[in-house]
């Protein structure tokens, strides 16, 4: 009789801690509904169908059910499967360098021994402050052959350096994502690290764990969560590169169209090709979910072991 008795009252107040919270999550839950949920439904549905003519064009358009073909197009389109090859390659150079420097910034601002901590916290963070377009502008001036200091100063040293050239264009690219990012990423890890209780640092010293160790040895681990979060955004964040690609097209006239994948889906947008277009969207989609929970269970076995 005392288990029901306890099974009701628990769930009583489970229902007055949803009633509580509810004011705090339905906002947010119809924002996710209406601007994530319901546009991914659409998309995934208008995969499925494909628009066909008939009559040289003469004629109208109908929309038919296409089942997988758009998929089985989207996996030998060499030129969508490129574009994820690319932002791959600059992901695997760009990503880990971020975050290593991020995390030495961040742990150098958490130091004692810094002063000037506030300013230089909006110092990091100013790029990320920017418009993406407009840093993109702004590198790119920098990348221009006929335009660029840095080109100039280094033809005068007799070293000719092109950072548009295509082996140079990832290199460029991630550059840019580095300068831009690196700040945000540091100002999380930072208040990660603000966050540890100080009898943990405290220990770790009367252990004789100080400086650098202590940083490495007991800091860094403490924040492992901070540290996948920014992991998986920087993932997301990679194959969702568009804005510094599409700039750098005024001074690298070889960076094609579809060099990423969001720039070969709005090719096909521009080609009137939606279906198509929701199906390179679902395909991406699909591709970062996966890389996200792989390294979200990636994390968890390496914790468990």
């Amino acid at each position: 009789m005392s288990s029901v008795t306890s099974a009701v009252t628990n769930r009583r107040r489970r229902l007055r801690e949803l009633r509580r919270a509810a004011p705090f999550v339905l906002p947010f839950l119809l924002l996710f509904v209406c601007v994530y949920l319901i546009p991914t439904g659409y998309s995934l549905e208008q995969s499925f169908f494909a628009v066909k003519r008939s009559g040289l064009g003469l004629t109208g358009s109908r929309t038919v059910f296409a089942g997988f073909d758009n998929y089985v197009q989207v996996f030998h389109d060499t030129d969508f499967l490129n574009s994820l090859g690319r932002v791959a390659f600059i992901g695997v150079i760009q990503v880990p360098l971020m975050l290593v420097v991020a995390l030495a910034l961040a742990l150098m601002l958490d130091s004692p021994a810094v002063r000037g901590g506030r300013l230089f916290r909006v110092a990091y963070f100013v790029p990320y402050g920017l418009p993406g377009v407009i840093a993109g502008l702004v590198w790119s001036f920098l990348y221009a052959p006929s335009l660029s200091p840095v080109t100039r100063l280094l033809d005068s040293a007799g070293i000719h350096a092109s950072f548009v050239s295509d082996a140079a264009l990832p290199f460029s690219i991630a550059n840019i994502l580095t300068w831009a990012w690196t700040g945000y990423n540091t100002i999380l890890m930072y208040a990660a690290l603000q966050a540890i209780p100080q009898e943990t640092m405290e220990a770790a010293a009367l252990d004789g764990c100080t400086g650098w160790r202590a940083a490495l040895l007991v800091k860094v681990p403490q924040i492992r969560p901070a540290l996948l979060m920014t992991l998986v955004f920087s993932i997301i964040g990679t194959f969702q590169l568009y804005n510094e690609p599409a700039t750098m097209k005024s001074v690298a006239p070889n960076l094609s169209s579809t060099y990423t994948p969001i720039m070969a889906t709005l090719r096909s947008v521009s080609s009137n090709n939606f279906n198509y277009a929701a199906t390179q969207s679902v395909v991406l989609g699909a591709l970062i979910c996966v890389l996200s929970v792989a390294v979200f269970r990636a994390s968890a076995k390496r914790t468990d072991s």
